[in-house]
């Protein structure tokens, strides 16, 4: 028997003993089940496969939460960035839908928010069927700009329509992102806050119907400055439980920045009379490593968040007999 012979037969008996020992790849038919790889998060929503990173445009309508996110529908790395989507009726159990908001040849979706546009402001719905409108930013792919877009649904979220004359805000910067939109009762307006990435600002706008904005002020730079400011929020939270005690939060996110490394987030306190947000800037820095000896407020946040992640948890072992909590599963896939 030649030389070249032994070799072969000694490489193909190799094999089999590896294949037995499982150390060759499994066939599909010993493939683990969606949602149940080793390394699967199971409280916290993932898309079935590929890549993502913000959550956006988060909104309860008709009885199901809408979570949006910044998702990659072609591949595992940061890329093709549009809008995936899942709902849920109890922010435990996810069923995840077709991409809403994908990229094109001009644009990908960055960041944004949703809202219910109940007064049809913007004439994409009517008063009986109000539309969903989404505020992203339009990131272009030749020029690099970043611009404010809208997209709207008509049927609860399940299918998105750009808008024909977008943009509604362009003010020719390539770091112009993540606007946070909400309706302001007192002035019958929407409200914008949104970053001003590299130079350490958010910009306020208000408009009547969501298509025409008006600057109102800016906030910065001020506090953490060490990364570029993105993906603002801006809401009102009462003093105590004293609702003539109201103050707004600024909410500010980071990158780099956070206490470990990485990205993390900052927050300012004020208040909103009428359009013009007023707040409160730090008489110093405060470096984000210390920032917990002052964050009475932020504390008790937390709490009330675990709060109600411990009932949430509660109710899905009382419901499922003490099994863990399977956060992800899609319906269909054993995730109830």
């Amino acid at each position: 028997m030649s030389r070249t012979v032994r070799p072969r037969r000694r490489l193909l008996a190799a094999l089999a003993v590896l294949s037995g020992l499982g150390l060759v790849a499994a066939s599909p038919a010993t493939a683990v089940p969606l949602y149940h790889e080793q390394y699967r998060p199971q409280f916290h929503f993932t898309p079935a496969q590929n890549w993502m990173n913000d959550p956006n445009g988060l909104v309860y309508y008709k009885g199901k939460y809408h979570l949006f996110f910044q998702y990659n529908p072609a591949g595992n790395s940061w890329g093709n960035m549009s809008w995936g989507h899942a709902v849920s009726t109890d922010l435990v159990h996810w069923k995840q839908l077709p991409v809403a908001i994908p990229q094109d040849d001009q644009e990908m979706i960055f960041s944004g928010s949703v809202v219910l546009d109940k007064d049809n402001t913007t004439g994409f719905g009517t008063r009986k069927n109000p539309p969903l409108v989404a505020v992203y930013t339009s990131a272009q792919k030749v020029s690099g700009k970043q611009q404010q877009a809208l997209a709207y649904s008509t049927d609860g979220g399940t299918t998105w329509t750009k808008y024909y004359d977008n943009p509604v805000l362009d003010i020719g910067s390539d770091n112009f992102r993540d606007p946070k939109v909400f309706w302001y009762a007192p002035t019958r307006r929407w409200l914008m806050a949104v970053a001003l990435a590299d130079q350490h600002k958010i910009s306020f706008y208000s408009s009547a119907d969501l298509k025409h904005w008006t600057h109102q002020s800016d906030f910065g730079p001020a506090g953490a400055t060490g990364g570029v400011w993105e993906c603002p929020d801006l809401f009102p939270l009462q003093v105590d439980g004293d609702p003539q005690k109201t103050k707004w939060v600024l909410a500010v996110n980071l990158n780099p920045g956070g206490i470990a490394g990485g990205s993390g987030a900052q927050y300012f306190v004020g208040d909103l009379r009428r359009q013009e947000v007023h707040l409160r800037r730090p008489r110093h820095h405060v470096h984000p490593a210390e920032r917990h000896r002052h964050a009475g407020l932020r504390v008790r946040l937390v709490r009330r968040l675990d709060g109600h992640r411990e009932r949430v948890r509660q109710r899905a072992r009382d419901r499922g007999g003490g099994r863990p909590v399977t956060g992800n599963r899609l319906r269909g896939q054993g995730s109830r």
